[in-house]
């Protein structure tokens, strides 16, 4: 059998190889063994830290992902705080705007109701206007009538002056070149003057005609309750009563007297007895 030859050496077969042979034969096997084991972990290690950093590299970008999509959610939140925020803000100045007007309104309500009754008694006045209008020339005329008859029945006093009044009256109902108005105004004027006469006191120096004798005396008028005269001597007076003059007494004229300073701020005013002229009502 022809030798062979394992790593340049002759080899023999089984029967012919030596311990020594065997020995070598399985050392440069283990290092074969060997060498490719280290071969096959440093490709192996090659390869998983390869695997290792691509891992590394995916969980950096989804960190990086995941930090981005939570900014944007804090983004998101924080600006639906804001809005909500100022929705409770518009909310709470609404409430306040709602309860100043329902304050306003409450406070406005009993004008309104007033406005409303107002507006209802022009709205009445209006539909009756044309009645009144045409039914005031005839109520003039009626005032001023009556005006003069109560000039007539009254105490005589200033008798001239109020006739010629009620004639200055007769004669603006009359004047077509003044409204309805200004005829009314006048007839009211003369009614308040005449009012007057019963919540004054006044005094003159006038003429006193007593059947056929005239005389200049002193008068002293008290409202519509007393009319007296007083001779300028003092000797004479009388009150007006029912329809004609009666006599004072001494003690009588001295309060007329009084009455006249008092009348011309000559004196303190003070507690004056005196006899009334009678009312017209009081005669009937």
């Amino acid at each position: 059998m022809a030798n062979k030859q394992i790593n340049g050496r002759p080899f023999a077969g089984p029967s012919q190889a030596s311990p020594s042979d065997v020995v070598t034969a399985g050392a440069a096997a283990r290092n074969s063994l060997l060498g490719v084991s280290c071969a096959l972990a440093l490709a192996l290690g090659h390869s998983g830290v390869a695997q290792a950093q691509n891992t590394a590299d995916n969980l950096g970008d989804e960190a990086l992902a995941a930090q981005t999509t939570q900014a944007e959610l804090q983004a998101r939140i924080d600006q639906a705080d804001d809005e909500v925020r100022q929705r409770i803000e518009a909310l709470r100045q609404a409430e306040q705007e709602a309860q100043r007007l329902q304050s306003y309104n409450q406070a406005l309500a009993p004008q309104l109701e007033q406005l409303k009754a107002t507006l209802e008694q022009r709205s009445q006045g209006m539909a009756t206007m044309a009645e009144t209008r045409d039914a005031l020339p005839g109520l003039l005329n009626d005032m001023t009538r009556r005006l003069d008859a109560w000039v007539d029945q009254d105490v005589p006093f200033l008798h001239g002056e109020r006739k010629a009044r009620v004639a200055s009256l007769e004669a603006s109902l009359a004047n077509p070149e003044l409204t309805a108005a200004e005829k009314l105004e006048r007839v009211l004027a003369a009614w308040r003057a005449e009012l007057d006469y019963g919540r004054d006191l006044d005094a003159w120096r006038g003429t006193l005609e007593e059947g056929d004798q005239t005389r200049e005396v002193d008068f002293l008028r008290l409202g519509r309750v007393g009319w007296y005269y007083l001779t300028p001597d003092g000797q004479n007076g009388g009150v007006w009563n029912d329809g004609g003059w009666q006599s004072l007494s001494a003690a009588e004229r001295d309060q007329v007297e009084k009455g006249l300073q008092i009348v011309r701020d000559q004196r303190a005013p003070e507690l004056l007895t005196l006899p009334l002229t009678q009312p017209i009502e009081e005669r009937s």
